[in-house]
């Protein structure tokens, strides 16, 4: 593999950011979950700022995308970094696009003075699992992930 560049995404890459996140959902058998649309991601990536999108290329062509956002650690007093979604295409993997991804992430992370960069990781994905292990990443065993969305979440707000 040639030197990895990266872009950072912009308005017109929309339709790309919704392909990434759909064949991530096909991977994980989470697509029927996929209500995204370009024009939501168009409304809270660019007009919102809510997210970042990082792309991996080949010779100009997006092979893998990584989704991420700030996050703040009151015990460190900083921001952190936690990436959402993580991809590279299958025909790429095996090729450094995944770890090339994580470094840039580290890279940005230390250059705006962000104290970590998290991410979770599904259970069953031990390719995933073995990838993060042999870079030294921790698993944090001793805390569970909780989520109130839809209905639930709508409950809550009541």
């Amino acid at each position: 593999m040639q030197k990895t560049t990266f872009r950072y995404a912009n308005e017109q890459d929309t339709g790309i950011i919704l392909n990434f996140i759909k064949e991530l959902a096909t991977y994980e058998n989470m697509l029927d979950e996929v209500v995204a649309t370009e024009e939501l991601l168009k409304e809270w990536l660019f007009d919102k700022k809510a997210a970042e999108v990082l792309f991996a290329l080949e010779e100009g062509k997006e092979v893998g995308f990584a989704l991420f956002f700030h996050n703040f650690s009151t015990f460190l007093g900083r921001a952190g970094i936690y990436l959402e979604d993580l991809y590279v295409k299958p025909e790429y993997r095996g090729k450094g696009y995944g770890k090339a991804l994580l470094k840039e992430l580290a890279r940005i992370a230390v250059e705006r003075g962000c104290g970590r960069l998290e991410w979770s990781c599904l259970d069953w994905n031990q390719p995933s699992i073995d990838f993060y292990l042999s870079l030294d990443a921790k698993p944090m065993d001793e805390w569970t992930l909780y989520r109130a969305a839809g209905e639930t979440l709508h409950k809550l707000a009541r």
